[in-house]
Parts: C-alpha cells; structure tokens; sequence
C-alpha cells in the first residue's frame, strides 16, 4: 500500500497539529482521500515552466485516471506537500516524478502563495489547497521527447503562448483545468512584466532610485602610518573583500552568481550600467529604501547551463535556465532554508540538547536541511537524533573557502603591524575565523588601541528578520582621531550613572555596567553588511556574554556623519523645521546623540530573568521585533542620556533646545530609510509617540517645531516603555507597540512627499580612493 500525509492547516494556511494518513488516490482510485472529502486545509506546489525565447509556458495533461479534471490540460507540474516535507523540495520532487526534469534549488523562484477553494464530483471531492507557485524560467524550448512522464499522473505535455492560455482560461474552454484568474492571473501578470520591457521606462526609474543617494569621496591622512602598517593596511583590505564575499552569499543562495552576471553585462547598456551601479548600493536585487521591493527580476539574472537535467537528445545540448530569486527578500535571507516557518524550527529546536540548542540560536550557524547536502562524517556533529530534516552548521565550514583565505591575510597583516593589541587582533581574528569561536578576538577588539583601527567579522543580525539571532560578516577599516576620541571620554566614563539613573524599575537594571570605550575614527573602507544606507557607528559585541563581563565599545565614523549632515540633515532642516527653530540643527548636537545612541546600547536590560525564573536574553526573547525596538530604545534612551547630563552639569545647557531640534530633523533621515529597516521603524515609532504627547508640532505651512515645555516628559515616558518590555522580554507588547506607532501618520506623510519633491538625498555612497589605491 503507498500512503501519503498531509499536515492539516488552518482556513489562513497556519499548521494544525493534525497530520491525515491517506491511501494514496492514484495507486487506489476507489478510496477517497479523508482530505478531499472532509475539505481539509492543505499545501501543495505548482510548478509552472516559462520558455524565454517563445514566451511560452508547458502545460500537462492530466491522466484519464485522474479522479479531478481527468484528461484536461494543467499546469507544468504539481503535487500535494507530505507532512514535515519542505516546500522547494516537492516542487523538485514533482518536477523530475512528473516530468523527469532534475534541477536544483536555484532554478525554482518562488511567487507566491495561491488558495485553490473548488468542490467536485457532486461534492464528494472539496480541495482546499494552499499552493505555494514556483516558476521555472529556460531561455529555449526543452524537446518534447527529452520529457520523461510519470504515466500514472501524466499523459502528454505541450508548450502553449501564455496569453493564449490565459484567454483560454478566461473563457472556461472545457479542455483546461479552470483557474480563478482573481487569483491567479497574478502569475500572468509577473510574465507580462517581463515580457513587455520598457527600456527607458526602467532606466528612468533606476536613475531616480540612484539620485536618492549623494555621492561622497570618504578619506583620510595616511603619514602617520610606518610603512608596515600601510603594507598591513593592503592586506587588511583584501580581507575585508573576501567578507564582502561572504556578506552576498549570507543575502541569498544566488546572490554571487547575480552579481558576477550583472557585472560582467554592464556596459552591454545602458540600463545594465545603471543596474550594476544600483546593485552595488544594495548588494542584491531588494532595493532597501523602497521596504525591499525588487528592482530586478529573475529575468535580469545569471544564465546557468544544465546538460544532464533531462534523458539524453541527440543534437540537444540541455537546459539553460535562469539563476532565481524570490519577488519577496527572504525574511532569513540565505541563513534558514527559504521554506522553513517558526514552527518546524521551534519543533527541531525542541528536540535538541541543551549545547546543540545554543549553536543553533547562536550567531555563528547556518540552519540547512539534511534533504539539500551531500551528508558526511564531518557533518556529524551538527545532527541531532531527531526526525526532523534541519540541522546547524558553523560558519567556519560553511564559508570555509572565504574564511580560510581571509584568516591567512590577516595573519600576515598581524605579523607586519605594530600597534601590539593590532596585532592581538589581527591574530584572533584569524583564528576565530577557522574556530568559529569569537570570544577573545571580541575582547582584543574591545582593547584595540592603534592609530589603524579594524572591525572584521561577524556582528550585526539585522537581515535576520525571522529570529534576529544570525549575525552578517562586516568590515569597517579607519584611521583613530585621536583628539576627538579623547574630548567623547566622558560619555563611556559615565554609562554606570546613566544605568543606575534609568526610568525603570530597579529590578530591571543591570547591576555590573562598565565604562564602555569610546573610538573616533576616519572611514577608508567598508565592506558587508553595508548594503542601502551607510552605518554612522556601532556598538559591539552583541555577544551577551561579553557585555555582561565587559560591556561594550563603540566605534563613531566622524566623517561619513559630516556628510550625512551636510549632504541630508541641513537640506531636511531647510526644508521641515520652522523658521524659528531651524538655526537649532548643528552638527554638535547631531553627532553627540549619535554618541549618546551608542552608549545606550549598552545599558538596559540585556541578559534578563523571565517571569517563570529561566534566564534568557532580551534578543532572544524579542526575536524578530527585537532589532527595531532595540534601535528605538538606544535613540530614545539616548536623548534622555542628554538632558540627564545636561542637568547634573556634564554638558552644557546651551546644547538643550539644539538637541532636541536636531533629534526631530534626524527623525524624517531615518524613517526615509522605510519601516522594514530597522532604524526606520525605530524612528517612526519615536516621532508618532512624540508627535502623539504634543512634544512634536505640526503647523499649517507643513512644517514642524519641537515643544520645548512637553519634549522632556514624552521622551521619558518611552524610554519607561520601551525599557520595561525589554526588561520583561514581552515580545506581545513590542509587537503591539511597534503596529500601533510603526506607521506612516498624515503629517509624516506630507513631510516625506515635500522632501521628496524638492529631491533632498536619503544617503550617501560612498567612494574610497585609498582603497582602491592599495587594492590596486
């Protein structure tokens, strides 16, 4: 007897705990399946092949033995998901059964999510499948004969023009398998797009995504570096390459193959040369400042050769397909299998001992499934005894190759430098990267003292949008002002008062907060996790472990926030803040409370004790919404820093009403970056509370002021909020209080329209002449 299980999921697609075991229908076409004649809710995957060249889909007919639509034309290929089974594995799977086509992962794109709801047969067959549709793109015709059909399911295939087929469906013609074109003419749609290209139209719309972003040349003084070090510096830049690598792999599977592609066709156009210099600002096919929607298709990218997907035909070479990429950026980009949902991994997670469940919620793992790899001895480590189809994988061997050629450049370098903790760093680093064990090369980053200063490696888990638990490989290479970091001293020297002073309760404070160093440095190079708008600081690690013994450090980029300032926030000032309050906005005020952001990532609640006494930690208990409150609390806590030191006379009060102007202008930079970014929801969430208490104001000329007798309060007031979730770990409250403010309100709105109007730059893109002097 062949039998098949489906998981049962709820009428919004949500899995139930119940699986049916069912009589396989084809093999016994007189048992009923227990899901069709009860209406169960269940998945399945269509798959749908596009010829490029003829604008053609393939479609099958359907066996006479079928017991729905017997004998009528369908689509390419389809079937129902077995329980536990991943979606882009059946798609696979029914593609070779059905029509002995074998492809791998990267050729199946998937578009969407389509509900099938029809009765049949009297009413004795009720399918209500959810169909998760993939599209298949081949530049050429597969020959009819290089089709190897499943008799029992199929019993011819044929290519048909799309719009015919679409007419087709539209008139209900009696020899096609009827579909809801309210529904799925969506697919349709997406092919007329990329059949009917409009050239100047899309050069048009490239050029205007690519003015939001102002040029800048970043650079600094080299002449206090020896000679070593500069040679140093060479070799530590083409580490910091190798990351950048890395960093595309970590976006998307066929992210590398994309940009090579795209890269190598440049000048074959003008509008190839405008998507290569768009796709360098956002290093994938997501455009950042547009909440991620493509600006490319699967139609724009790599062409991949395939000669042993089908049966051999004399004078057919094989398939050439299109390298694909989801319409919608994968919420775990390349770090989880695109099919996986939160509860087949908190299933897994379940079944894990205690040190397996660490390196699977840990920073530095990749979550794959053992029905995609090639399993061997080395694997072995990473498998647990449970039935489920994931397990983890370290970094170290997942970028072996990148890793490996890094650790060997920083090794070098470490040997030429002659800063001692440089050296320290550059060491452990490289270690770190074929260990996989960041522990101390974090502590030598946090006591790097040198005049070259280096962050390299994996840090900030802002693309992992599912959890927040995986961490993007990033490099920012500079030269130390030694005057400015020595005048910001006095923000690291005072997080334990800040701490103790915090509006919480007291059982939410951290009790050991150190004083966190404060480095100033020149930008000459960045690489990774820069994609979109342009890091201005950071504060690391996010290690918690780290943080709780030592704290954390902070690393501000004085001059790509001069030219934020100069470039962004003074034409916003001009154009946003009233008349009376815009001579406020100074670049002081500016960059002290990106200072002050900084440190505050450092206070609050970071390690905490849950209501049921287990210890956990914020991002952890946060996940996916922890990012976005975490920015918010650092830019409101920050503010709040300010006026405290303000008051106990640690800074002056001629800084007062500048800060709080600036703040509301820096709000409209931030929220431009759109509200799937982190900071850009964070700052929404501000403005909208603020703006709500009356301490933000909105007068008839569509201008805004700040109201000095209410600001204060209102500031306060969110910091308790959002201090006191974090110190709860109440992810249902961040999550009720991000929808509620995480919104674009009638003035906001007007406010982005008028800036946009008037073309006032979102970001900078910057260029590294050193860099690229040393690298060549």
């Amino acid at each position: 007897m062949v039998e098949e299980h489906f998981d049962v999921l709820t009428n919004s697609g949500e899995k139930t705990e119940v699986i049916w075991t069912i009589a396989n229908v084809y093999v016994f076409p007189w048992k009923q399946s227990k899901v069709h004649r009860d209406g169960d809710y269940h998945r399945a995957v269509n798959v749908w092949i596009f010829v490029e060249s003829t604008q053609e889909l393939v479609l099958q007919r359907r066996s006479d033995d079928k017991d729905s639509w017997p004998g009528r034309w369908d689509i390419s290929s389809a079937g129902h998901i077995s329980a536990g089974d991943p979606s882009l594995i059946s798609a696979q799977r029914e593609l070779e059964e059905e029509l002995g086509i074998k492809l791998p992962k990267d050729a199946f794109e998937k578009l969407f999510v389509f509900l099938q709801e029809c009765v049949l047969n009297d009413g004795k067959f009720i399918n209500n499948q959810f169909n998760d549709v993939y599209l298949v793109t081949v530049l050429h015709p597969i020959p009819l004969e290089a089709f190897t059909l499943q008799k029992e399911e199929v019993s011819a295939v044929k290519y048909i023009p799309y719009e015919e087929y679409k007419n087709l469906l539209a008139k209900k013609d009696p020899g096609y398998v009827p579909y809801d074109l309210n529904g799925y003419g969506k697919l349709f749609h997406i092919i007329r797009q990329r059949c009917q290209v409009n050239t100047e139209a899309r050069s048009l719309s490239l050029q205007k995504q690519l003015l939001r972003y102002s040029p800048v040349t970043l650079e600094a003084n080299l002449t206090e570096l020896c000679e070593a070090d500069q040679k140093a510096l060479g070799l530590i830049m083409k580490a910091a390459k190798v990351i950048d690598d890395i960093f595309y792999e970590q976006l998307w599977h066929s992210n590398p193959a994309l940009r090579d592609w795209l890269k190598e066709h440049a000048n074959a156009s003008e509008l190839d040369k405008l998507k290569w210099k768009y796709f360098l600002i956002n290093k994938s096919p997501w455009s950042s400042l547009d909440e991620n929607e493509p600006y490319l298709s699967t139609a724009d990218s790599a062409v991949k050769f395939l000669p042993e997907a089908t049966k051999r035909i004399d004078g057919w070479k094989g398939i050439e397909y299109r390298a694909a990429f989801p319409v919608t950026k994968p919420p775990g980009a390349n770090f989880y299998p695109p099919d996986m949902d939160k509860m087949e991994f908190t299933s897994w997670l379940s079944s894990l001992t205690e040190e397996q469940k660490r390196a699977a919620t840990g920073f530095f793992s990749v979550i794959k499934r053992r029905s995609e790899a090639n399993l061997d001895a080395s694997l072995s480590d990473h498998l647990s005894d449970s039935n489920s189809d994931l397990y983890s994988s370290p970094y170290s061997e997942i970028y072996q190759p990148f890793l490996t050629k890094a650790s060997e450049l920083l090794h070098k370098a470490g040997d030429l430098v002659t800063s001692q903790s440089l050296k320290k760093l550059l060491h452990s680093k490289a270690e770190a990267f074929l260990s996989n064990d960041y522990y101390e090369s974090d502590i030598a980053w946090m006591d790097l003292d040198s005049k070259l200063d280096i962050t390299i490696g994996p840090y900030e888990t802002y693309e992992d949008e599912i959890f927040g638990y995986k961490a993007s490989f990033e490099a920012f290479i500079g030269i130390k002002d030694d005057k400015s970091t020595a005048d910001l001293k006095l923000f690291g020297d005072n997080l334990k008062l800040l701490e103790d002073n915090l509006p919480l309760d007291s059982v939410y404070k951290s009790k050991d907060v150190s004083a966190a160093p404060i480095r100033v440095i020149q930008l000459i190079y960045n690489s990774g996790d820069v994609n979109g708008p342009q890091t201005v600081a950071f504060n690391l690690p996010n290690d918690e472990k780290i943080v709780k013994e030592r704290g954390t450090s902070m690393v501000m980029l004085k001059n790509v926030q001069e030219a934020k300032f100069e470039h962004i926030l003074k034409p916003i000032a001009e154009i946003i803040i009233s008349k009376e309050q815009r001579g406020f906005v100074d670049f002081e005020s500016f960059f002290t409370h990106t200072i002050c952001h900084e440190c505050c990532h450092g206070i609050g609640p970071h390690s905490i004790t849950l209501p049921d006494g287990r210890t956990s930690s914020v991002r952890k208990e946060l996940q996916d919404v922890y990012s976005a409150v975490e920015e918010a609390k650092a830019d409101i806590v920050g503010l709040w820093a300010l006026m405290f030191l303000i008051t106990k006379g640690l800074l002056s009060k001629s800084m007062e009403e500048s800060m709080y102007v600036s703040f509301l202008a820096g709000c409209f930079r931030s929220i431009r970056f759109g509200l799937t970014e982190a900071h850009g929801k964070g700052q929404a969430l501000q403005f909208n509370w603020l703006y709500e208490k009356g301490a933000f104001v909105f007068h008839e000329d569509s201008t805004f002021s700040v109201d000095f007798t209410k600001i204060e309060d209102a500031v306060e007031s969110l910091s308790r909020e959002i201090l006191t979730i974090q110190g709860r770990g109440d992810k249902n409250a961040a999550t009720l209080l991000l929808n509620k403010y995480c919104t674009i309100t009638g003035p906001l709105k007007t406010a982005l329209e008028k800036l946009e109007s008037v073309k006032v730059p979102v970001d900078i893109t910057p260029t590294f002449p050193l860099a690229d002097a040393l690298l060549n």
